[in-house]
């Protein structure tokens, strides 16, 4: 009987789960520390963190771990077209998105500072390297590698908890969840408590995530954003769906669906039939599409 442990890490509720019992102290343990150094190269919102350091001196060396955060990110960001780039710190820090509760409450009455005029993410995403570990930024872009690092690190999470531990293992990282080994898991898919809810069965060694438009919100003057940003636009995607969640064989890709069918709206339907990958979508108006055959094992 699988046993878990529930925690919060980057501002989401998080948890592991892990077949052997015997396992879960030490397992939770080595995940919490992951997920430290995770924080510690990569947070956008930590002036200490590795990559915030790069930033403010323009690029320079990057150790293996954000290297490879940055890698899937531009990997992710040519795989959907544009639609989910890492290049949208600038973007998101003028809409006040900050760190508290994932976000920077603005006043009512209050105005988010206007967008200075820059070349669009879903382009300047392009002018970023990663060569010999060596990151490369074009002037004035800011890496957000929030859309990926949390994907990829459930990925690879679970699957070194698997190999070191010998059990099966499902990583749950707010909306991203990876497991490893060949247990099945049973997954309750629900974004808020008044939401449609569905329940599947996840093959193990598979992963899924859900994008919301739903969570992570704030206000700005008489405007209400949310956090995932459409790159063409620089401001919050139109909000067709209330949530997304894509079933594929890791998370990144998972993720990846998931967070461009927000972006794409309407064209997320025969974008996402065309990838292949189990997706339940929840409109704004809270009716429900499966496609692909969700659910499926």
């Amino acid at each position: 009987m699988p046993v878990s442990a529930d925690f919060e890490a980057f501002t989401c509720a998080c948890r592991l789960a892990v077949a052997d019992k015997g396992v879960l102290g030490p397992a939770l343990a080595d995940l919490k520390a992951f997920l430290d150094r995770v924080d510690e190269a990569c947070s956008r919102f930590r002036p200490d963190s590795e990559l915030s350091r790069l930033q403010r001196s323009g690029g320079g060396q990057a150790g293996p771990l954000l290297a490879g955060l940055v890698r899937t990110a531009l990997d992710v960001a040519q795989r959907s077209d544009g639609d989910v780039t890492p290049t949208l710190g600038n973007e998101l820090s003028d809409l006040g998105y900050g760190p508290a509760s994932g976000c920077r409450q603005l006043s009512p009455g209050t105005s988010a500072p206007l967008i200075a005029e820059r070349v669009l993410p879903s382009e300047s995403w392009r002018g970023v390297r990663i060569d010999d570990g060596v990151l490369i930024l074009p002037p004035g872009v800011s890496l957000d590698l929030g859309a990926t690092a949390k994907a990829a690190a459930a990925d690879l999470a679970a699957r070194e908890l698997h190999e070191r531990f010998g059990t099966s293992v499902m990583v749950s990282l707010g909306g991203d969840l990876a497991t490893a080994g060949p247990e099945a898991w049973e997954v309750f898919v629900q974004d808020l408590p008044d939401d449609p809810h569905t329940q599947v069965r996840l093959t193990g060694g598979w992963a899924m995530a859900t994008s919301s438009t739903q969570k992570r919100r704030w206000r700005s003057g008489s405007l209400e954003l949310h956090h995932i940003l459409d790159p063409r636009t620089s401001l919050p995607a139109s909000p067709v769906w209330r949530s997304v969640s894509v079933a594929a064989p890791d998370c990144v890709s998972a993720n990846m669906a998931s967070t461009a069918a927000i972006v794409r709206g309407e064209g997320a339907l025969p974008w996402l039939r065309a990838l292949g990958y189990p997706a339940w979508l929840v409109r704004d108006d809270g009716r429900v599409l499966e496609i692909n055959g969700w659910p499926a094992e």
